[in-house]
């Protein structure tokens, strides 16, 4: 199947045309063309007749209809193949009630299966978004943080009330300047070798070295090994907040091979590529080993319906919702730039027609709900900004945008033309905006997506201190501000929140971080899968996920 074909198929109907135009249709050279079109019509697909002499008229004459004949073979495919041989065919620009079709069709492939044969319980899930990366330390978006979850392990795990329980280690001593961490013996790679301090070591130090990072692991000055299953982290000048750190998706350890990155945990990476990524169960996990044998991650349309389902429930396809938190988003203004945006009196401005706009946020970005009181949950702070009278501004505002945040990015930017203000849109992909993170930005505004990957308290303080957060760079270069970034280190981790609440206040009386919008999907499951529980950023725990059997009396 060629997406050429069937783009030429959808724009150039029966009749005459010249040449040039089907070239700048398809988006191909006159070379290009000449050795495609002769190459279908060859194929039987239709008569061409070249115009005689440059710029003459000629003549396409269709024998077959290439969308129907392709959707013929996709059903075939779906019903004789695994789901990634079709799932990147569903990709091409099909008509609505094909897609609508073909996508139907292709949710069968996806959900819970057993094969009573080999007993192997598999859970098949569409991905709407290419993966990444698998290494835990770049793992900077969610999905990507979401696997490395489920691979690999931390020192320590922290609930959403900031508690601190063990993981790879066991127990701990913990004083003022020092943490001693004792490991779990025999705790297996998934190459079979076993986990030492060396390791932990190794990864925790290429963390702390790391440019995006190593602001946050400034009080740690020495990592050593005390013993094969000991090991102690030094802070001379303290460092209040070390075991929740611990507990980060980016301080999970793991073990790097020419060819891999090796984790400990639940699941280990079967196949990865660009269309699927398949999770098996690892036998000799040192937890409890996961109920399914078998997660894949098969790529999708972004518009396919995401709905966890078993095989075993097609007939009524019953689903009920679980709600999971997809975070906030913020408006965040460049104080640093050399541009009017520096100003305080424009920050303001904009504050207040964000302010007054706020609530017609859900007009372009369904999902959003207002956000009037701050990014703390819980924490109701509001600030409003008296009117004002429009400063004098000579050039544009820039607004630099992700893909992920086009609905909020055209509300922003009809918010602010509608008050008088220019505004220019720089957009980039979802990859481009991840790596996005040099000191030297180019625009004056930001609309940032944040979900808390953990513990509120210690997210937040990640959220202003991370190497791939917007907030870093303005936080370092403002005095006012930079001086917080050490008082967490000073301050008890119980006497965050006081912290975290003057910290955004002062963000919001300088109009630097403005709040958005906050944002809930419901995501439904099908009623037979059972022990549902949400994870990190929101995401569902495969680890305890598992589906009643449907067994034979």
């Amino acid at each position: 199947m060629e997406k050429t074909l069937l783009s030429l198929w959808k724009v150039v109907p029966t009749g005459y045309i010249k040449q040039t135009q089907i070239a700048d249709a398809l988006n191909l050279s006159s070379k290009q063309t000449t050795r495609l079109l002769r190459k279908w019509s060859d194929e039987g697909w239709f008569t061409y007749t070249s115009g005689r002499g440059r710029g003459n008229t000629s003549h396409l004459q269709w024998h077959r209809n290439v969308e129907e004949v392709y959707e013929q073979q996709i059903i075939q495919l779906i019903a004789e193949q695994p789901a990634e041989s079709a799932s990147h065919y569903l990709l091409l620009d099909w008509s609505p009630a094909v897609r609508h079709r073909l996508m139907h069709l292709f949710r069968s492939h996806f959900g819970y299966s057993q094969n009573n044969a080999s007993e192997v319980d598999k859970l098949i899930i569409p991905r709407k978004y290419a993966l990444l990366t698998l290494h835990p330390m770049k793992a900077a978006d969610i999905q990507s943080a979401n696997m490395a979850a489920n691979v690999y392990n931390r020192l320590v795990s922290v609930d959403d009330a900031g508690n601190v329980s063990p993981e790879l280690a066991h127990s701990w001593d913990l004083t003022d300047h020092r943490l001693q961490l004792y490991l779990r013996k025999e705790v297996q790679f998934h190459d079979g070798t076993f986990l030492t301090s060396e390791n932990v070591i190794d990864c925790l130090n290429r963390l702390r070295l790391d440019g995006s990072y190593a602001d946050l692991w400034k009080p740690i000055t020495k990592i050593n090994a005390l013993s094969p299953y000991v090991l102690e982290l030094s802070f001379p000048a303290g460092c209040s907040y070390c075991l929740q750190m611990l507990g980060m998706i980016n301080a999970s350890i793991y073990k790097e091979t020419t060819d891999q990155i090796i984790g400990t945990g639940g699941f280990y990476v079967a196949h990865n590529d660009e269309l699927k990524t398949t999770l098996k169960a690892f036998s000799e996990y040192f937890k409890e080993r996961p109920l399914l044998d078998i997660v894949e991650f098969i790529q999708v349309p972004e518009d396919f319906d995401f709905t966890y389902r078993s095989s075993a429930n097609e007939a009524s396809e019953e689903t009920f919702q679980v709600e999971s938190d997809s975070g906030f988003g913020v408006v965040i203004m460049n104080a640093f730039r050399d541009s009017p945006i520096s100003r305080q009196e424009v920050r303001d401005y904009v504050h207040y027609a964000i302010a007054k706009h706020r609530h017609t946020i859900g007009q372009f970005h369904p999902r959003a709900l207002p956000n009037h009181h701050g990014c703390l949950a819980g924490q109701k702070q509001s600030y409003t900004v008296p009117q004002m009278d429009r400063p004098v501004l000579d050039q544009p505002l820039v607004i630099k945008a992700a893909n992920y945040t086009n609905g909020a990015t055209r509300w922003l930017k009809e918010a602010l033309e509608s008050e008088g203000i220019a505004v220019e849109i720089q957009w980039l992909s979802f990859q481009d905006k991840l790596l996005d993170i040099t000191k030297d930005q180019t625009a004056d505004l930001f609309i940032h997506g944040e979900v808390f990957e953990m513990n509120q308290e210690f997210s937040f303080f990640y959220f202003l201190s991370n190497g791939y957060s917007p907030m870093t760079a303005i936080m370092k270069s403002q005095p006012q501000f930079d001086r917080y970034l050490p008082l967490y280190a000073e301050t008890p981790f119980e006497e965050w929140t006081a912290l975290n609440l003057e910290v955004e206040r002062n963000l919001l009386e300088a109009s630097i971080m403005v709040p958005l919008y906050y944002e809930k999907r419901q995501i439904p499951f099908s009623i037979d899968l059972m022990n549902i529980s949400i994870s990190h950023f929101g995401y569902v725990d495969f680890s305890k996920l598992w589906v009643r059997p449907v067994c034979e009396e």
